[in-house]
């Protein structure tokens, strides 16, 4: 198993039902990492003098940023996963190959994650918005909490209500894949071949300086810029690959529970188990006709298997995340002080703390274990029969939906107590 592995997927009509894009991805950490489900309303910047603080530097601020909900490592400004208003949803996975990783200070793509849903209203403009502020900040840092030095490129998968686009990146330089119909999934790997659709202007210049490309053949991006044979990259034993079965095993068929289905897979390694698992996983639903609205569900828990799907819908007066929120510290956090991380303060949020005692009861008391995760998959099949009646039926209680993910959280919390104290 690769560490910091991720996984993330999109399928679009005709390889759904119902004529939506669905969006799903696991983020796979550190095992102790905590994972927390943050909303963020937009908001509108009138001192541009003022710089945006970001995990590790600071930059321009722009005059308006849209709201997002976000999934996100705790320790740090950015996310692995998230969506924003308008539908737009990017997840982020950690890519190596022959140009060498920069560990100074700069942005991660976490923060370009977040950067790009906060800045953009549909998938290629978010897709600009990170190729910008890469060109102009780059990319590199510690991407863990803690004494190991943990650093990489990153690539991209963000769609929209209409499409979806692969952006993949080494160094400054860039590939981006337009994506309009079917299925496409992203792992640790490059895997832009020869459909590129952008690019940066030098990327095939720097391969022939750099002998990587001889300027002659078809330019195969994977195969230019990493090790990979790129003729037998969906026939491997990879993540990419078997995440690519899946996603063709259900071609035509795919719904959002198709989606956690997939997420949910542990013989695939898809759902990782060990020193790295799955932190949190996101599952989102972008019906094409913008007369529904985008629903998107998170885990905000490790292990998707054992967690439950809540639903969050962009509304006016979102209630806040509480239970799914990390202490913030007063004094100032010390992933902000130079050196970093010379202390790791315990970020756990309610929902994290409930769950993990009750992973104690699933793994040693098997009849209480049975319970609680019948009660979970019940809590969790009402949800989803509640959210599809929403999209059948256009109509939205918005006071309710408000507090939609909040109550949802707490129902999931209150499974996990009435059954560590019985």
């Amino acid at each position: 198993m690769e560490p910091c592995s991720c996984d993330t997927f999109v399928a679009l009509p005709p390889a759904t039902v119902e004529n939506r894009i669905i969006f799903g991805k696991n983020s796979d950490r550190l095992y102790d990492e905590v994972q927390e489900v943050v909303y963020f309303p937009a908001a509108v910047h009138d001192d541009l003098k003022e710089h945006l603080k970001c995990t590790y530097i600071e930059i321009d601020q722009v005059p308006k940023t849209y709201a997002v909900v976000l999934s996100r490592p705790a320790w740090l400004w950015g996310a692995e996963m998230g969506a924003n208003e308008h539908g737009v949803c990017i997840g982020n996975e950690a890519v190596w190959g022959k140009e060498e990783v920069c560990d100074e200070e700069a942005l991660l793509g976490m923060d370009l994650v977040r950067l790009g849903l906060e800045r953009a209203d549909t998938a290629e403009k978010a897709l600009d918005v990170i190729v910008d502020l890469l060109d102009k900040y780059g990319q590199g840092g510690n991407c863990l909490e803690g004494g190991m030095l943990f650093s990489y490129h990153n690539s991209f998968l963000i769609a929209d209500r209409n499409e979806a686009w692969i952006l993949e990146t080494a160094g400054k330089y860039w590939a981006a894949e337009k994506v309009q119909g079917g299925v496409r999934n992203i792992s640790n790997q490059l895997s832009i071949t020869t459909k590129i659709d952008r690019e940066h202007p030098e990327m095939r210049n720097y391969a022939k300086q750099k002998g990587w490309w001889d300027g002659k053949k078809e330019f195969d991006f994977a195969a230019t810029y990493s090790y990979i044979d790129t003729a037998k990259m969906i026939s491997s034993p990879s993540r990419y690959c078997e995440g690519y079965k899946l996603l063709n095993k259900h071609k035509g068929n795919i719904t959002f529970e198709t989606m956690m289905e997939i997420l949910r897979d542990k013989p695939s390694g898809i759902n990782m188990e060990g020193e790295f698992l799955t932190t949190a996983s996101m599952v989102s639903i972008l019906p094409q006709d913008s007369n529904f609205p985008c629903i998107h569900f998170f885990t905000g828990t490790p292990d998707p298997e054992r967690s439950v799907f809540k639903p969050f819908i962009f509304v006016p007066n979102i209630s806040q995340l509480l239970d799914t929120s990390s202490p913030t510290f007063e004094l100032e956090d010390p992933v902000k002080k130079k050196p970093h991380f010379k202390v790791k303060p315990d970020r756990r949020h309610p929902l994290y703390r409930e769950h993990q005692q009750a992973l104690e009861v699933i793994d040693n008391k098997e009849e209480k274990a049975k319970t609680m995760l019948d009660n979970m998959k019940k809590l969790e099949k009402e949800l989803f029969k509640e959210m599809e009646s929403v999209l059948q039926n256009k109509h939205l209680d918005v006071d309710k939906i408000a507090n939609l993910f909040p109550q949802c959280t707490k129902d999931e919390i209150r499974i996990y107590k009435s059954n560590i104290s019985s």
